[in-house]
């Protein structure tokens, strides 16, 4: 049993939209929800006909059946998960946005849920869904607190696009049809509405984007593609010993198009480095290599970006930044370092063992800590080896 608890974003102005969805909810269920001693009618006569039945529908019936509920749970597990996703979205698109969203994702649920069943339907699960679609895209990097019991009891955080997207989704609505009372297309129709929408909001630029939404994780995603093709075909690191490479200089009495825009790039990895954001800056720094290759940052900076690409598991960018210091900083007082971690770097990830054969030996005969000095000489034996 998995159950998300909390998540890892903070709402920056109280939820009111959305705190007023769940007591309409509350106050709605409490009016309708009335079981006879059969447990067979589970609303008060009067409330039927606002039930959605796709074999008749009235046009009222595609909003106020999200506000009926069949019992205890139905309410309690709906209102639940709307809170736990519903704040944040709240927060991001305002109160009237919220709002109109919230009801839009009951009429594109119910929708959804007409096109294949005929079955009349009733709860906020449809519109929940539209929400918690809108929370993947818009905080795909925030942590989800996953409370779990199986043999064992615990939590956990789980990235919420990971969480949402293969645990609610796919396992929930595609993979897990074990009832027939559920509405899973409904469910699917409100994902697809919220995902599909809010992405469409953010890259039309009706909706502020961020640098740690979908949006943004998509254009970097394309970024790195256009910087890695840009190494293939244009500026290779790796040319000549060490993959030193002269760089001619550039006129730049005149100023070109992309100026401006290099100087901002400039600034801001400047500021990112300096907020100690190196994943940012590192990002801003492929950015800045799509539209001028050539382009030399302050040594620290250089290294520190060199550092995060490591780190990220981006060897290729790790390298092509620390070739590019090293032939542009030659002297910096623990050249030995930047040598061993290019060597390393060549040798087990990248599989270019020449070049990994001159850094190391490069790194060895200036190195003085024994540690490194021992790593360094193994590395060395490893390649001969082969």
């Amino acid at each position: 049993m998995l159950l998300p608890i909390r998540t890892s974003v903070r709402s920056s102005r109280t939820p009111y939209a959305n705190y007023a969805l769940i007591a309409v909810n509350i106050v709605v269920f409490l009016l309708t929800y009335w079981p006879d001693e059969r447990a067979r009618e589970i609303l008060r006569p009067w409330a039927e006909q606002f039930v959605f039945t796709p074999a008749h529908p009235f046009l009222w019936q595609f909003i106020t059946y999200a506000f009926l509920h069949s019992g205890y749970l139905h309410i309690f597990g709906n209102m639940f998960f709307l809170y736990i996703f519903g704040n944040n979205v709240n927060d991001k698109l305002g109160h009237f946005g919220y709002t109109c969203f919230y009801l839009a994702g009951a009429v594109f649920s119910a929708v959804g849920h007409t096109l294949i069943n005929s079955n009349p339907v009733m709860g906020a699960s449809g519109a929940v869904a539209a929400v918690t679609g809108a929370y993947l895209v818009l905080f795909p990097q925030t942590l989800i607190t996953i409370a779990y019991w199986f043999i064992f009891i615990g939590t956990v955080d789980v990235p919420a696009i990971y969480f949402i997207a293969f645990k609610m989704i796919i396992y929930d609505n595609v993979i897990g049809r074990y009832t027939s009372n559920v509405a899973y297309d409904a469910h699917l129709a409100g994902y697809s509405f919220g995902i599909v929408s809010s992405a469409f909001l953010l890259a039309t630029g009706l909706l502020s984007s961020s640098q740690f939404d979908l949006w943004a994780m998509l254009k970097q995603w394309n970024r790195r593609r256009i910087y890695r093709d840009a190494i293939s075909t244009g500026y290779d690191p790796y040319t000549g010993m060490g993959g030193k490479k002269s760089i001619t200089a550039r006129d730049v009495t005149k100023p070109g198009p992309d100026e401006p825009q290099i100087r901002q790039l400039r600034e801001d990895i400047t500021n990112s480095v300096y907020r100690h954001d190196l994943q940012t800056a590192a990002q801003q720094y492929l950015n800045l290599m799509s539209l001028d290759s050539q382009q030399i940052l302050p040594r620290q900076h250089l290294l520190d970006i060199a550092n995060q690409f490591a780190s990220d598991g981006e060897y290729k960018e790790a390298a092509s930044v620390y070739e590019k210091f090293l032939t542009h900083y030659a002297n910096y007082e623990h050249i030995e370092q930047v040598e061993l971690m290019l060597g390393i770097i060549y040798s087990r990830y990248l599989e270019k063992f020449d070049l990994a054969l001159n850094h190391l030996r490069a790194a060895e005969r200036k190195i003085v800590d024994p540690a490194q000095l021992l790593m360094c000489r193994s590395e060395i034996e490893k390649l001969q080896s082969r």
